[in-house]
């Protein structure tokens, strides 16, 4: 017979997850769809399940020096109007889903659910975000890249659940993101693109760029990145084709019902290029 528990506090919810085995949900937007059943039926899950949305202590956005830290529970919707959250997730978010689902949706429960297309894993490996996993034993803090190993795969274990999100704090002179998709919400991405870039005295000094729904996890390189740092502007427009070069091999969309694959890789390449050269 399978469980649903309701905790009532953080400690709570990491004692059931010592005790047993539960599928941690947040807002569900995702999972809901995923286990849905015929019409006027509830979905049928085939796990024990934690509702955690309810666990207010972590409903939070905390900004310190350098970074700021961003509850697990903490909606979407919270995030697109609090002054603090970076203005690159905010445009993100604008272009998730609606307002309904949005006071709903989690950054954890995208990072859970780690799917290729997860609009907000893009921005969030550009700004190099860390997760907090804890259990009743100790935080793990680990870069993103680290917790999201594949489609739907993470290596949040049975007794963890996701405590908050840190995204460290940048001076950004120019970012930008793209979502390819049917529609501007509503609508799982064909492509997405993020980048950033900081520029002094018309030299990168950073230099960014993620892109999500062409590859089994969202592709981030920072060998490439660094390969067209301090160097001038002019230099790196007028590179743009080696640039594009060492991203063409990583690029490995697939055929669905959304897109092609031929289609997905030419369109990365240009989000790129277009990137670049309007710096």
């Amino acid at each position: 017979m399978v469980k649903q528990v309701i905790p009532k506090t953080f400690q709570e919810a990491l004692n059931y997850l010592y005790d047993g085995s539960y599928r941690v949900v947040a807002g569900g937007t995702d999972l809901m769809v995923q286990k849905r059943s015929t019409a006027n039926l509830p979905p049928k899950f085939n796990t024990n399940i934690l509702y955690a949305f309810n666990l207010d202590e972590l409903k939070y956005v905390i900004k310190e020096e350098h970074q700021i830290r961003i509850g697990s529970m903490t909606s979407l919707e919270t995030l697109l109007h609090h002054q603090d959250v970076p203005q690159i997730l905010k445009d993100v978010i604008f272009e998730m889903a609606s307002p309904g689902i949005r006071n709903m949706a989690t950054l954890a429960g995208n990072i859970g659910n780690a799917s290729p297309a997860g609009d907000s894993l893009v921005v969030l490996y550009l700004l190099d975000a860390i997760i907090v996993l804890s259990s009743i034993y100790q935080n793990r803090y680990l870069p993103i890249e680290k917790v999201i190993t594949g489609p739907r795969k993470t290596v949040i274990q049975p007794n963890e659940m996701i405590k908050e999100i840190i995204i460290p704090l940048h001076e950004m002179t120019k970012t930008q993101w793209v979502k390819v998709g049917g529609r501007q919400a509503d609508a799982i991405s064909k492509v997405s693109f993020a980048g950033s870039a900081t520029i002094e005295n018309g030299m990168i000094m950073d230099l960014r760029i993620a892109l999500g729904a062409v590859y089994m996890t969202v592709i981030r390189e920072r060998s490439i990145e660094k390969l067209f740092k301090e160097i001038s502007v002019e230099s790196l427009k007028a590179d743009v084709q080696p640039l594009l070069a060492h991203y063409e091999s990583l690029i490995k969309p697939i055929d669905d019902q959304r897109s092609n694959k031929a289609y997905r890789h030419k369109v990365s390449l240009n989000l790129i290029e277009d990137f670049i050269l309007n710096l």
